[in-house]
């Protein structure tokens, strides 16, 4: 919670959506707001001297215009803004090294109308060493106005796979609901038993499914146990469904201030790897959602 909150920045309305979400997020930690903007050099540009210091001047005017305007929204935040002239991704890899969270918009300028994440933002859901929150498009009137507490009521929700949930998606979404004095809603999605399908035809009592679904809400309350000691003040809900698991924690979601899932970290996927509920998930959120990565179990 010391470290910086990080935000990549381009000149996009979804950039300037995350570096919004980002400083309330810095405000909330007590921590300083740190923008990234990357200026690669162009192909065919390399000798091209004019070309260079132009787009360099361009960014570093966005970038003081973004610090600027953060700062007048924020008085008691600091606020760095610095170029890379690496690629973007490579540039944002490099910076959460020291980062205690980084905050990127679902796509930046090299979008196009209808794509709901960009290639930048999932390699960060897929490779950066700190979570990751990825901020949508922002629809009227969704997660926040920019006010501190302005929506208290939305739950943070949690995403708690069985058998073993996250402690490190835990960690973050007890201490995000803690700080916004919000709810945490605990969401984990149960399959029926093998054994209750036979030849594809269900056979399943109303009591058995009964049974089954309060065993896996035990289950989930055992798992949040230690989390409810170590964090009284956050007032904990669970929800079990009988669904897919992206389907059931973007139906908890609707309307949340943050969703939070985790991601196994695979040492054999040098570019990092998203599994297929958090690749859902981000494609299909309405509200910004944390890819917190841990170590597999």
């Amino acid at each position: 919670m010391n470290h910086p909150v990080l935000a990549g920045v381009d000149g996009s309305t979804d950039s300037a959506a995350a570096a919004d979400w980002a400083a309330r997020e810095a405000v909330l930690r007590g921590v300083p707001l740190r923008l990234v903007h990357a200026s690669p050099l162009l192909p065919g540009t390399a000798g091209a001297v004019p070309a260079v210091d132009r787009l360099h001047d361009m960014g570093e005017r966005m970038l003081l215009r973004a610090v600027a305007e953060l700062s007048d929204r924020y008085p008691d935040l600091e606020v760095r803004g610095e170029q890379a002239d690496e690629a973007p991704a490579a540039a944002l890899l490099a910076a959460a090294r020291s980062a205690g969270v980084l905050v990127v918009g679902a796509r930046g300028t090299g979008g196009f109308e209808g794509l709901a994440v960009g290639s930048v933002a999932l390699r960060m859901a897929a490779a950066a060493p700190c979570p990751v929150v990825l901020v949508p498009q922002r629809p009227a009137g969704t997660f926040g106005d920019g006010t501190l507490g302005a929506r208290g009521a939305a739950p943070v929700v949690v995403g708690c796979a069985a058998p073993h949930p996250s402690g490190e998606a835990a960690a973050v979404a007890f201490s995000a609901a803690e700080a916004r004095g919000a709810d945490l809603l605990a969401v984990r999605a149960w399959a029926l038993p093998a054994e209750s399908v036979s030849a594809g035809t269900l056979v399943v009592t109303e009591e058995d499914r009964a049974t089954w679904e309060d065993q896996e809400v035990l289950r989930l309350s055992d798992d949040l146990r230690a989390w409810q000691e170590k964090y009284p003040q956050v007032t904990v809900r669970t929800d079990v469904r009988l669904l897919h698991p992206a389907e059931a924690l973007l139906n908890t979601s609707e309307g949340a201030e943050l969703l939070v899932v985790g991601r196994r970290i695979d040492p054999r996927a040098a570019e990092g790897r998203l599994g297929p509920v958090a690749h859902a998930v981000l494609h299909h959120t309405r509200c910004p959602v944390a890819v917190v990565p841990h170590a597999d179990r």
